[in-house]
């Protein structure tokens, strides 16, 4: 591929030529040029600015010569030229920092900005690193910085005029379990150290919501370094407890007035428009005091499941002591292969591992990790633990981890959708109610909790769904004479039309940049799009793809933060000079 290098002289006459000329008339880049142009660049050409790369691009498309005379000429863009300017400093954004945008995100994924119970967030040293290093990117960028109490840094593109539109994206993660993070070839990965193989980009965070952060900083810093004015200015808010009920923001609302208009980076593309309402239906069952005659027989004396509740885990165990572990370990051998042949045709492949020791049988199943809000892209281990102890036919002592076992057969078995409970029900345009029981754990009391993770539809209140699930529960309580406590925290559901030119932007970029089908489109999540007015949630999860945000093995395809560069920088140019957002 020849290589185009530009002197000051060259460049000069190409803008020239280009602005006295009569340019071929404007036509709107789409996939298959953008493509072209991106492979020409990896071929060989190089610019040593915007401009420059502007005039390669008029070269080889003839259709943008008129956008870029346009541009050279200082003339105000509008219409095609606009976009077509927009979205070309998006691919020049793409091609010039994708390195440097990689490397910010390993840089984020090595901070551990997981909620600790024991400190507050806006005091966490992996929190405040985090503003650190966010303050510094602004500063370099040339862009405004603030940080709000440790609660949300702000970053800021000054606009021509007076009002401003909000992006949304939050630092903090999801634990990890580091057992779970090893790919199939064997290689173990740190979820705090990103890892690349390939095109994936391996790390806690990278998609969620890391990857998000690093790209819109780049998309900001390259409209800044362009000069394309912007009537419209940019306020880019991070969050730091997204992952944990946003308190951070309802503490940020009542400090700052928001945005009229906010677009958020926390769930998938085209364009979301409705939420899911996300629930813990959390249950606890008391200590009870161990029954003499029962001393001699098996007991489960630990148990766990996700590390948090909004993720489907990939492993789920129980500890079992006590009685024959010998007879019990062959009753469990012996049913294994039934069982695994049985479940597998109701929900997808998973395995169980038994390994008996001197004195206690640890009891391992694998399923397939995935994001709370979507159990059916995983496969969850921890009912299929629950079942496996129910049906091998081992007689297990009465202790609250039984209560639990029973708890979850009895009312959850290995759907999602509330069936068990036959509560099911679901929105012909947000889907299903599911319910998926993900943690398990015994706490400093000696009660053992069992929380399932409810995304609710449009179609019940959250009191209703409360009402009705609070009945089922406590009605199992009574026919099985089984103490239990109750705590069900249950989010509302969202549901918006924004009609008119932002969300139409939005599509229009989506659908020219991918060249995939662009239409509003609702999730099963639930992001902090539902404390900000007007709020459209657009990327970074790409249509048809696993969403790997809150599972084992977490990552971010290289192509796909191509994507999110490209369009977030266009989103900048274009949302910030529409006359009108409605």
């Amino acid at each position: 591929m020849q290589q185009f290098r530009f002197s000051l002289s060259a460049l000069s006459l190409a803008l020239a030529a280009l602005a006295v000329g009569v340019p071929v008339g404007a036509e709107t880049l789409k996939k298959p040029a953008l493509d072209q142009l991106a492979a020409a660049w990896k071929g060989g050409r190089t610019a040593p600015d915007f401009k420059a790369f502007l005039v390669q691009a008029a070269q080889a498309q003839p259709g943008v010569q008129a956008s870029v005379a346009a541009y050279s000429g200082g003339k105000a863009l509008a219409g095609d030229d606009l976009v077509n300017i927009a979205r070309l400093l998006g691919l020049y954004n793409r091609l010039q920092n994708q390195k440097a945008v990689i490397a910010s995100i390993g840089t984020m994924v090595a901070l551990p900005t997981v909620r600790n119970v024991q400190v507050p967030p806006h005091e966490s040293p992996p929190m405040v690193a985090f503003g650190h290093l966010v303050e510094k990117m602004a500063k370099d960028f040339g862009l405004g910085y603030r940080n709000v109490d440790g609660r949300i840094f702000e970053v800021t593109l000054k606009g021509r005029g007076s009002e401003e539109f909000g992006i949304l994206t939050h630092a903090d993660v999801v634990p990890a379990v580091l057992s779970e993070w090893v790919l199939d070839d064997g290689t173990r990965l740190d979820p705090f150290a990103m890892t690349r193989v390939g095109d994936f980009l391996y790390g806690r965070g990278t998609i969620d919501d890391k990857g998000s952060i690093a790209a819109v900083l780049y998309a900001m810093k390259a409209v800044k370094d362009s000069g394309l004015p912007v009537e419209r200015g940019v306020r880019l808010m991070i969050e730091t407890t997204e992952e944990t009920g946003g308190d951070a923001m309802q503490y940020y609302r009542n400090k700052t007035p928001l945005p009229a208009y906010n677009i958020v980076l926390d769930s998938k593309y085209p364009a979301v428009v409705a939420e899911k309402g996300s629930g813990a239906l959390k249950v606890f069952f008391p200590a009870e005091a161990t029954d003499p005659a029962a001393t001699a027989t098996t007991a489960i004396t630990a148990m766990s499941g996700a590390a948090s509740t909004n993720a489907i885990p990939q492993t789920a165990t129980a500890t079992l002591k006590g009685g024959d572990l010998a007879a019990v370990a062959a009753k469990l051998d012996a049913a294994k292969a039934a069982f695994v042949r049985k479940y597998e045709g109701q929900g997808g492949k998973f395995a169980i591992d038994i390994a008996r020791g001197a004195e206690a049988i640890e009891l391992k199943v694998t399923g397939t990790s995935a994001h709370g809000s979507r159990p059916e892209e995983g496969v969850n281990p921890v009912p299929r633990l629950a079942l496996f102890l129910k049906e091998s036919g081992v007689p297990l002592a009465a202790n609250p981890y039984l209560r639990a076992v029973q708890y979850i057969d009895a009312l959850y078995g290995t759907g999602y959708l509330g069936e068990k409970m036959g509560l099911g029900y679901q929105d012909d345009f947000m889907g299903p109610l599911t319910m998926s029981p993900t943690l398990v754990r015994m706490g400093a009391d000696g009660r053992v909790e069992v929380t399932a993770n409810v995304r609710m539809p449009r179609g019940r209140t959250p009191d209703e769904l409360k009402a009705q699930v609070t009945a089922k529960v406590n009605g199992w309580a009574t026919a099985s004479q089984v103490k239990l406590e109750l705590a069900y925290d249950q989010g509302n559901w969202m549901a918006r039309d924004p009609k008119g030119a932002w969300l139409s932007t939005l599509l229009n970029i989506f659908g020219d940049t991918t060249g995939l089908e662009a239409k509003p489109v609702p999730t099963a999540g639930s992001t902090t799009a539902k404390l900000m007015p007007n709020a459209i949630n657009f990327g970074p999860a790409m249509p048809g793809k696993k969403y790997t945000a809150h599972n084992a093995k977490e990552y971010k395809e290289v192509p796909d933060l191509d994507a999110d560069m490209q369009m977030f920088t266009e989103m900048l140019v274009r949302i910030g000079n529409l006359q009108q957002m409605q």
